[in-house]
């Protein structure tokens, strides 16, 4: 049986350190708190005093680390499908990738859309050094934001943009149906203001 992802669900990496793992959950327990009558939820207010019960006891984070691995399948990054790297279609797709994962994450979890750049950088197979050009240009533009943990959000434009764009750029369609492309972009694939 497999069972709620505590890094997921709370929005931390496997390697947070305790102070990380405290602080996201002082902030999360304010939102998710019954009494607080705009975003109380108290399901979600239970899953994270059970997240945190694990992931602040070393010795059940330990145990819960070991589980973890052996339930997480590994995923295959996009870049093993996709060209990344090419000068200007690899830039192109990188763009498309990122609307891609973060529209995904978004319609999943509304109420949790956040991503993280390492996350990010997991899903598509390459450092972050190559998308510090293609996040400005998205933050510019306003299709993504970036909140003060470095978690990246779409935005309404940017939703508006992935869903108004879906038809005619397969690769971004491809993205979201298979979450991965292929290596070759022809010129029909290549968005317009993107």
């Amino acid at each position: 049986m497999k069972h709620q992802d505590h890094y997921e669900f709370m929005q931390i990496s496997p390697n947070a350190e305790p102070d990380t793992i405290n602080r996201v959950y002082k902030f999360l327990a304010a939102r998710l708190h019954p009494d607080n009558p705009e975003t109380g939820d108290a399901d979600k207010f239970f899953q994270l005093k059970e997240a945190y019960d694990v992931l602040s006891n070393s010795a059940r984070r330990a145990e819960y680390d070991a589980m973890h691995a052996k339930e997480t399948p590994e995923t295959v990054p996009m870049s093993s499908s996709m060209d990344f790297m090419d000068s200007l279609d690899g830039e192109l797709n990188r763009r498309l990738a990122v609307l891609a994962v973060l529209y995904i994450r978004r319609r999943a979890f509304p109420n949790t859309p956040e991503v993280s750049l390492s996350a990010i950088e997991g899903s598509m197979g390459f450092p972050r050094d190559y998308l510090e050009f293609t996040l400005w240009y998205l933050l510019k533009k306003g299709y993504i934001s970036r909140a003060d943990n470095s978690a990246l959000t779409l935005t309404a434009e940017g939703v508006d943009f992935v869903e108004t764009q879906r038809v005619s750029l397969p690769i971004l369609s491809r993205l979201l149906t298979s979450g991965a492309g292929t290596s070759t972009t022809d010129r029909r694939d290549r968005g317009q203001g993107i």
